[in-house]
């Protein structure tokens, strides 16, 4: 087993599933995003604890990668609730999303932050990434790329199913559902490096983050590249 924890699997684990979770982000992404606030997402060796969220409303989202419809790339988010859509950006990140709503359209959420609750020291070995330096905790799930990193997700994740909470050895990503906070906990505002319409903090408030915490990542407006 690699550094990343991914093994062999068959036919049988891969239709597996999480019916809380999939329960859960059937809905539309603005309801789902604050309600998915506290809850953890397992990877392989590492857990985080959600902090921060963007939501992404496919064919009527400008900000989404779904705005122009189904391309090879973004196919997975047309797959329905409880799947995992990757992607890569700028050219050396991995980000995770978490599909929403029906099948075909392509909603989903993207996990921007959270606190690394479990496999600590697993996940700072990979952000290191073979260097020596050092990196506070707050730091280990601040921001989409740190996230990803720390779990060990990569494209390879990408139309993979959550699999069910009760199944750590299956190599996919996992969400444990926690109580919905309170509405005075949570806090919006506009999407991170999203342009145009897209990022019109005033129409689109639709990132979603638990209001005072540590991890939470620091908001950039948009450059002119895509996200």
């Amino acid at each position: 087993m690699s550094l990343d924890g991914r093994s062999a699997r068959g036919a049988d684990d891969d239709a597996a599933t999480d019916a809380a979770a999939v329960a859960l982000l059937a809905g539309d992404p603005l309801e789902v995003a604050p309600r998915l606030l506290g809850s953890v997402l397992h990877g392989r060796g590492v857990a985080v604890r959600i902090t921060e969220v963007e939501a992404y409303r496919g064919a009527d989202d400008p900000g989404s990668h779904a705005f122009r419809g189904e391309t090879a790339r973004t196919r997975p988010m047309f797959q329905g609730a409880g799947h995992v859509y990757a992607y890569f950006t700028y050219g050396m990140h991995t980000c995770v999303n978490l599909v929403c709503g029906e099948a075909g359209t392509a909603s989903g959420l993207l996990i921007r932050a959270g606190e690394v609750v479990h496999g600590a020291e697993l996940a700072l070995e990979r952000r290191r990434a073979g260097s020596e330096r050092a990196i506070p905790h707050r730091d280990l799930a601040r921001g989409p790329a740190r996230l990803a990193q720390a779990l060990g997700v990569s494209l390879a994740d990408s139309g993979s199913r959550l699999a069910p909470l009760d199944r750590p050895e299956l190599d996919r990503l996992r969400l444990e559902v926690a109580p919905p906070l309170t509405f005075a906990a949570i806090a919006t505002g506009p999407r991170v490096g999203v342009a145009g319409p897209g990022g019109d903090g005033e129409a689109h408030p639709w990132r979603f983050w638990i209001a005072g915490d540590p991890t939470v990542s620091v908001y950039r407006p948009a450059v002119s590249r895509r996200r």
